[in-house]
């Protein structure tokens, strides 16, 4: 065989160039941002790996890498973006490169649709290129995807440089391309192998696959020939009502009657009809033509494994050109897709300092300085709802962080936005870092954090015996041992949850440690003294989240500079709290001067003291009645999994039973038919009719047989004015179907009060059916045909019934989505689904609410393969639907 070798032109190498240095990588961690993890011990290591993750799904990074999944173009981008595997800089150089691909994309975005650069076209060709290097042959249509995939890569590398001619803004993007191999002799050899049109391979491939395809086309013309002239002559001679050449087992027949199989002595007989009036025979001429196709076609399939063989060698060979191609794509695609997110939210370039000497000219020094910046997620769920963009909410906001501050403390009162400032300033730190535009006017101003770590939120951990106060310092620490002088800290209700005096000071102190060993913190308090700090502390800063004393409502805006107050009295004055309390209130707070402090502190322990009490008795009284929940609940399981094992048995031996029953009729009736067939050739014109009567008798009594007499009671005649009486067993429908015994007769409500298992339960009278029982007399004209159709009928109910799951709500076979958002509840219903044993019943319990969560969860079950059914939420499973898995 002589393959390639003579057809393919060898074009010129094209070698690998080096890539940018500053080129960013992507990040094959979780974590997106240059968080490092050092060596000096196994313990700061560990506190780091715990506090960068918490950080970065506290300031919720994942959902804003999401935001960028509908820009992205390739599945490689969209993956990228949804698991948050995008690329950050290392180096405030890195994050420059990355924020200068952006703004070139944007200006590639002007000059060009970003749709027709032809970026969709380029396919993830990892896994191809996987199984190329373990040995598995690449199938036609892989390489044909490879093929496009180079293709439409240099497609897109000669476009953008002749967007970067016109436009030098352009030119960080062909940077990205500029050192990459598109493998050009790879595509020309799948090119001249392999019609990418229609997946076929061509004759032109190699010499030997030509001449075997030209010699199996004139062996194909001359086995045709004969055929047809074959088909013909029997066609004339009556054997066939017309002339038929088909193919049978791999070989070329004719079609003949069975009775006139004379017609070709010597002829095989490949296959029978149905019927067995029609045979599919090979001429004895034919034999060896055939016999040689059968050659042909081995010859050409071994071939053509040939070819695919070689090319696949080809594509392993060029496994890191390509990998390496397809890391570049991959970041040209999320260069673009940051471009249009930031186009689709106004953005704004941000500029990166290294240092916090920064002076704006104008006598005022300023670290970050950012004007009318809008938290992210919220603007993005604003931008998706309103078609202009415009919004009282989320409320735009100022951060201005002087640079001879080091710590700000923010103050004001509850609700007011002190938690969201720390968000977004951690949020847009980020985003700056990633390369991306941020939410805010003019030219933002922000230095470059090696580290963003934060404490927001409530670290309670009961797996941990951890209290609120335990875990906030927990995180503290963890934060203090990492920190290094480029770090941001955000600190969210430093040292709450403890005795204020104590958590007054021991704030002072964290505060005073980290104001020279972080380059920015951000600390949100309801502690008035830490506002203090500012007077004998030159490193500190105030600001405070302004309160509307006209409205008595927080406005969400930040006063730098300023210190807030609670409003706490204020606020409950505006809510019209009982005058009263208020006044006494006032009183307290007056009266509470450091000379009473002791006295309130013993009122206050004593006050502690018997609600502690009083919290202990209510904790014995709910061990006690958990423990007997406990054990109902441990006893309704085992009777459920006795219940089921049951089920299991009786249904296997019934499913046994009728697969003997049916192959004992279908032998029966395949004999009868045999007896026809051979009655049929020998009986006279006055036996027909004689004949087919018995037949269809014997047909009859075979149906009659097999068919269950015991079943011919329809639901309308059984059911209609059917009343329980107690002591009766009863199937529950209003229970999947359940076998139960009426303890109570039905009343004047038309209920009635039935046991199942351990369980009594009171249903409608509706929701009650008898056990099926025979029917005593039996219309005598009825047809065969519908005693057959009802009694198969009422089998298969019964049947249904008797395989329904056991209809008892635990723990393992509920799946609880209230609270959940759209996406995690769909995804939680779909990993519940498909990890239920086939049979078995799943409580989905989604709660009424606005009713968005239901309507998702019934259409997600009506379409799903494994569900069988389902039923909604009524009266006796409020705000729950139970689905039936097949």
């Amino acid at each position: 065989m002589n393959t390639l070798s003579l057809h393919l032109l060898i074009p010129t190498a094209i070698h690998l160039r080096s890539s940018r240095a500053a080129s960013p990588s992507f990040p094959r961690a979780s974590s997106p941002s240059s968080l490092r993890i050092t060596s000096s011990s196994i313990l700061r290591a560990d506190d780091s790996q715990s506090i960068e993750s918490q950080t970065l799904e506290v300031l919720e990074w994942r959902a804003l890498c999401n935001q960028l999944s509908p820009f992205a173009s390739t599945s490689m981008g969209l993956s990228a973006t949804k698991t948050a595997d995008i690329p950050v800089g290392n180096s405030p150089e890195e994050s420059r490169s990355l924020l200068d691909e952006t703004a070139a994309a944007l200006a590639a975005m002007e000059a060009m649709e970003p749709r027709g650069l032809g970026l969709s076209e380029i396919l993830d060709l990892s896994e191809i290129v996987e199984r190329a290097m373990a040995g598995q042959l690449l199938t036609v249509r892989e390489l044909c995807a490879v093929r496009g995939t180079l293709m439409a890569a240099s497609s897109v590398f000669e476009k953008l440089r002749r967007a970067a001619n016109s436009d030098k803004r352009v030119t960080p993007l062909v940077e990205i391309l500029e050192g990459c191999d598109f493998k050009t002799t790879l595509e020309h050899k799948i090119g001249f192998c392999i019609d990418s049109n229609t997946s076929v391979i061509l004759d032109r491939a190699s010499e030997d696959l030509e001449i075997i395809r030209s010699e199996r086309k004139r062996n194909m013309e001359t086995l045709d020939s004969l055929l047809k002239k074959v088909s013909t002559k029997i066609y004339r001679a009556g054997g066939i009502d017309r002339p038929t050449v088909t193919k049978r087992r791999s070989r070329m027949c004719v079609a003949i009657r069975a009775i006139r199989k004379r017609l070709l002595p010597g002829g095989v007989v490949l296959s029978v009809s149905s019927s067995g009036a029609t045979c599919y025979m090979e001429p004895k001429e034919a034999v060896e033509l055939n016999n040689m196709e059968v050659r042909h076609a081995y010859s050409e399939k071994a071939e053509e494994m040939a070819i695919l063989s070689i090319l696949t060698s080809e594509v392993s060979a060029a496994q890191r050109g390509i990998l390496h191609l397809l890391d570049r794509i991959l970041q040209l695609d999320v260069a673009f897709a940051r471009a249009s997110h930031a186009k689709w939210m106004n953005g704004v370039y941000p500029k990166l300092t290294k240092t916090l000497d920064m002076d704006d000219g104008d006598g005022t020094s300023l670290a970050v300085d950012i004007d009318s910046v809008q938290h992210p997620l919220l603007l993005g769920s604003v931008l998706g709802s309103i078609p202009d963009g415009g919004s009282l909410f989320p409320v735009p906001i100022d951060i201005k962080v002087e640079s001879r501050s080091k710590v700000v403390v923010i103050s004001g009162p509850n609700t007011g936005g002190k938690t969201a400032l720390l968000k977004t300033l951690g949020l847009v730190s980020l985003m700056s870092k990633s390369g991306m535009y941020l939410p805010a006017k003019n030219r933002p101003r922000l230095p470059w954090f090696d580290l963003i770590l934060a404490d927001i939120g409530d670290p309670q951990s009961l797996e941990q015996s951890l209290s609120t106060f335990s875990g906030h310092i927990s995180r503290i620490r963890q934060i203090i041992n990492i920190a290094s002088e480029n770090s941001l800290v955000l600190l969210d209700e430093i040292c709450s949850g403890t005795d204020p005096s104590e958590g007054v000071a021991l704030a002072t102190s964290i505060l005073r440690y980290i104001k020279n060993r972080v380059n920015v913190a951000v600390v949100s308090t309801h502690y008035g003294d830490l506002s203090r700090l500012k007077d004998n502390e030159t490193r500190f800063q105030n600001a405070a989240m302004e309160f509307s004393m006209e409205t008595l409502q927080p406005t969400f805006r930040v006063l730098w500079g300023s210190t807030g107050e609670s409003n706490a009295l204020r606020v409950a004055k505006s809510i019209g709290f009982n005058g009263r309390i208020l006044e006494n209130a006032h009183e307290w707070r007056e009266r509470l001067k450091p000379e009473q402090e002791v006295e309130r502190k013993g009122s206050l322990f004593q006050s502690l003291v018997e609600e502690r009490n009083k919290l202990n008795l209510q904790a014995s009284k709910a061990a006690a009645l958990h423990g007997d929940l406990m054990n109902l609940y441990r006893e309704l399981e085992h009777e459920s999994r006795d219940l089921e094992k049951r089920e299991k048995a009786l249904l296997k031996k019934e499913t046994q039973k009728v697969q003997e029953d049916l192959i004992s009729a279908k032998s029966k009736m395949q004999k009868l038919a045999a007896e026809f067939e051979s009655q049929l050739e020998t009986v006279t014109a006055d036996e027909y009719n004689s004949l087919i009567l018995k037949t269809e008798e014997a047909v009859a009594d075979i149906i009659e047989d097999y068919c269950p007499k015991d079943l011919l009671l329809t639901e309308e005649e059984g059911y209609s004015d059917y009343s329980p009486q107690a002591g009766e067993k009863v199937i529950v429908t209003g229970l999947g179907g359940k076998l139960g015994t009426v303890v109570e007769e039905p009343g004047d409500d038309e209920t009635v009060l039935v046991q199942q298992g351990k369980m009594r339960v009171r249903v409608n009278r509706k929701d009650i059916a008898p056990l099926p029982r025979t029917k005593t007399t039996e219309t005598p004209n009825r047809s065969l045909r519908s005693k057959r159709q009802v009694s198969m009928k009422e089998l298969g109910s019964v049947l249904q019934m008797q395989s329904e799951p056991v209809r008892i709500q635990t723990s393992k076979n509920t799946l609880d989505l209230r609270g959940m958002r759209v996406e995690e509840a769909i995804y939680q219903l779909d990993m519940a689904v498909s990890g239920r044993e086939s049979g078995s019943i799943l409580f989905i319990i989604h709660g009424m609410g606005t009713g968005v969560i239901k309507e998702l969860v019934l259409e997600r079950l009506s379409r799903h393969s494994r569900v069988s059914r389902y039923e909604q939420a009524n009266p006796m499973n409020h705000g729950c639907t139970v689905a039936y898995i097949k």
